[in-house]
């Protein structure tokens, strides 16, 4: 009697309608509330997709001009610091989102986004024989066009993006006011520079008059210094 009740045990069907009796690797998804095993949490995440980094094109610095740290016996730049260097889009927002606009920056501060390994100076070897193309903007009002020239630099949105060394935005009191600067390598490139002024010009959507002003006549000639071009 037990071998038989053995042997009806032994040749007994599955019963397939019982959920728990199927096969854990028959691809059906966890019913509510069920818990999973180690490995079938791990399979599960195995398929998980990982977002991929979109790295840019060149890698950027952040420097940072604190007026507290500036000295007036000191030699101009010598206060500048680089805060943080990024190579993709994703370091850029964690950054961006996370420092002042320029409308909550101290006055007399000036922050700078340059290309990885040229310092915001006039000395550098990149900026000697460049200049600037400047923008005036009332106390405040900066912040929007801060953002755009920023994305349309890194995102190498100008013809003449090789030109461009990177961006300051420089905060006054006397006139109150915020200025944005586009630093260019060759001031004697007339095309280049011209192209640069106007499509900045259109990305902001700035309709004042934009001026040009090589980084020579600046030492030279300090605000006496007349601009090269002009649009």
């Amino acid at each position: 009697m037990v071998k038989e009740v053995e042997r009806s045990s032994a040749t007994e069907e599955p019963n397939n309608n019982n959920p728990r009796a199927q096969s854990p690797d028959d691809g059906e998804e966890p019913e509510e509330g069920e818990i999973l095993t180690d490995d079938e949490s791990r399979t599960n995440q195995s398929t998980a997709v990982i977002a991929e980094p979109h790295p840019l094109e060149h890698s950027w610095t952040f420097w940072f001009d604190n007026p507290s740290a500036k000295n007036k016996q000191a030699a101009w730049g010598s206060s500048i610091r680089p805060v943080y260097t990024f190579s993709t889009i994703e370091q850029f927002w964690g950054l961006y989102n996370n420092i002042h606009r320029p409308s909550k920056l101290p006055a007399g501060a000036d922050l700078h986004c340059f290309k990885n390994n040229i310092e915001p100076k006039w000395e550098d070897p990149v900026c000697a024989n460049g200049g600037k193309w400047t923008m005036s903007f009332s106390r405040g009002k900066s912040d929007t066009c801060w953002l755009y020239t920023l994305l349309a630099m890194i995102g190498e949105q100008f013809d003449h993006g090789d030109e461009i060394c990177g961006a300051v935005v420089n905060v006054r009191t006397r006139p109150p006011q915020e200025r944005i600067a586009l630093w260019t390598k060759n001031a004697a490139n007339e095309v280049a520079q011209v192209s640069i002024g106007r499509q900045w010009k259109e990305f902001l959507d700035y309709t004042d008059n934009l001026g040009f002003i090589v980084h020579d006549d600046a030492k030279k000639l300090d605000r006496a210094a007349k601009n090269r071009y002009t649009i």
